[in-house]
């Protein structure tokens, strides 16, 4: 069971209690990359999953590039036991998830709400200084305006205009040229963000439960059955409203023999999800573990001969910018190699 404290700030006061899942093998990386980037505490790992308490900020969780996805633990106990025991006994042990420890719902509620209360504050104030054209056009070389006849004042004007708002489409047209899926998600979650923060009251929250079973349960329950009865516990608990398809907040709950585990989903697209790679190949979480281990230094230059789609590469290039990953040279090795062989 987790125990998250908060204070008044947009940060807990111990550090938040957060998990990701990881895929197999990729724990270890995972774990070594929390302490290291996070500074994270009392990390530890269950097949698929690690557990850590950070007071970092989403920018600084944005950066975990082993991880698939990140979770806000709510609750983390032993396995539901379902071997000969009544499914209404089994629905109560389900209902005790919500209801036994309020205190621990209320916590997490409001970490989540002040963690994103922040990013959305930062959204703001980097998009009101993100277009410097406005005050490019303010600090230039007009030291002395009243010596400039009207005409001349009109047309300066006029040109400038229309240099704006040549430079604005631009802007514009580049930015849907690059736009993705992935930030056209990220978009309708800071919408969702923004209606979490503006809500005064808790019990003014709509939700939906992501329900994952494995194991013995899975052989009982069907996991929308699990999530109709932990939607109805939320509901007569805390006065929360279903919303299936928009929700201001998603709960996700995974039950299998191991344990029992539910938390709130930082960010709708998985952190495995790269803007900057646009065709998937290698799994960019299985990428990145690959180029850590080259232990790569600045100034040094990576080569991948048999790179495909290059996803090691842009990788490397994303987490080390000070590398040299040339993906055309890599090509060339690879080609010269395999030329080599078939004269030999």
């Amino acid at each position: 069971m987790a125990a998250l404290q908060t204070d008044s700030g947009s940060r807990p006061a111990a550090g938040a209690r957060f998990f990701c899942t990881a895929g197999r093998g990729l724990e270890p990386f995972l774990m070594r990359e929390v302490r290291a980037r996070l500074a994270a505490t009392q990390v530890e790992y269950i097949s698929g999953k690690v557990f850590f308490t950070t007071c970092s900020d989403l920018n600084m969780l944005k950066k975990l590039k082993s991880a698939e996805r990140l979770f806000l633990l709510i609750k983390k106990q032993f396995p539901l036991n379902v071997s000969s025991v009544s499914k209404g006994k089994i629905f109560n042990e389900m209902q005790r998830l919500v209801n036994d420890d309020p205190e621990s719902w209320m916590s997490a509620i409001s970490i989540w709400k002040n963690l994103l209360e922040l990013d959305a504050k930062k959204d703001k104030l980097s998009q009101r200084d993100a277009n410097p054209l406005k005050r490019k056009i303010e600090e230039n070389d007009i030291t002395n305006p009243k010596k400039l006849k009207t005409e001349q004042m009109q047309e300066l004007q006029e040109s400038r205009q229309c240099q704006l708002e040549k430079q604005m489409e631009e802007e514009t047209v580049e930015q849907g040229d690059f736009l993705t899926n992935r930030e056209k998600s990220q978009e309708a979650f800071q919408n969702d963000v923004v209606k979490a923060v503006d809500t005064p009251d808790q019990k003014d929250l709509t939700f939906r439960v992501s329900c994952r079973c494995s194991g013995a349960i899975a052989k009982t329950f069907t996991g929308q059955e699990v999530g109709r009865v932990i939607g109805i516990a939320l509901m007569k608990q805390y006065g929360w409203k279903a919303d299936l398809r928009n929700p201001n907040l998603e709960i996700f709950i995974h039950l299998n023999d191991i344990y029992s585990v539910v938390g709130i989903p930082v960010f709708r697209v998985p952190l495995a999800s790269r803007a900057y790679i646009k065709t998937a190949g290698l799994r960019s979480t299985i990428a990145w573990a690959m180029a850590s281990l080259a232990e790569i230094k600045a100034g040094a230059f990576v080569l991948d001969p048999m790179c495909g789609l290059g996803t090691i590469l842009l990788e490397a290039a994303k987490e080390w910018p000070n590398c040299h990953c040339p993906q055309r040279v890599s090509i060339l090795l690879f080609l010269t190699f395999h030329l080599g062989r078939s004269l030999s």
